[in-house]
């Protein structure tokens, strides 16, 4: 048990830590969750070199490589609240993207700062149905670029983005735990040698 906590931990640590790290220090192989990938991989290498079953190795890496795929943008919300700066945009055009999971659209805006430069990226959290063009929003970003600017969610700190990985992470730690445990058998009894002279044991 103490083995399988040891391995999920670190796996999910190495997994998250890649991504930040590669967020803070401006590395997009890292900040993109490449490594976090590789991350994934190893753990999964492994857990079949100690035995662990198949189908619990692939759980394992399903939910490695699940966590890998969340980090980054986690990652680049850990670098904003600590680091970024807030400026007001105003809004250039609202479209209707893709439907949440209540049913209703998720509205991108895509928006321009006070000299008229566009931003590369559209922005929706903060632009909802009402938002028209010419609306000022407010945005965070990085002032010096290593990730890019989203709107601004009130009351969000560097807690707050590692905390939805929490699930993710917990249950690459179950998981881990389960298939390295599982790889350990229990050998049968060996039997009693016959005592010298070839006699019968007597009890």
């Amino acid at each position: 048990m103490v083995e399988g906590l040891l391995v999920g931990t670190l796996g999910a640590v190495a997994i998250v830590g890649t991504a930040v790290f590669g967020a803070w220090t401006g590395r997009p192989s890292l900040a993109d969750g490449e490594a976090g990938l590789v991350c994934a991989a190893a753990l999964a290498l492994y857990l079949v070199s100690v035995g662990a079953g198949r189908a619990l190795v692939g759980i394992a890496a399903v939910l490695g490589t699940c966590l890998a795929l969340q980090a980054p943008q986690a990652a680049a919300g850990v670098v904003l609240a600590e680091q970024g700066r807030v400026q007001s945009v105003v809004v250039t055009s609202v479209e209707d993207g893709r439907a949440t999971d209540s049913g209703h659209g998720r509205y991108l805006c895509s928006v321009a700062d006070a000299d008229g430069v566009a931003l590369k990226v559209r922005i929706w959290r903060g632009c909802g149905q009402t938002t028209q063009p010419g609306d000022a929003l407010a945005v965070v970003y990085d002032p010096k670029g290593r990730v890019p600017p989203r709107g601004v969610e009130p009351g969000v700190g560097v807690p707050g983005p590692l905390r939805d990985l929490a699930l993710w992470g917990a249950a690459l730690v179950a998981g881990s735990l389960v298939a390295v445990v599982r790889s350990y058998r229990l050998s049968a009894p060996s039997e009693a040698p016959d005592p010298p002279g070839g006699g019968v044991a007597r009890t």
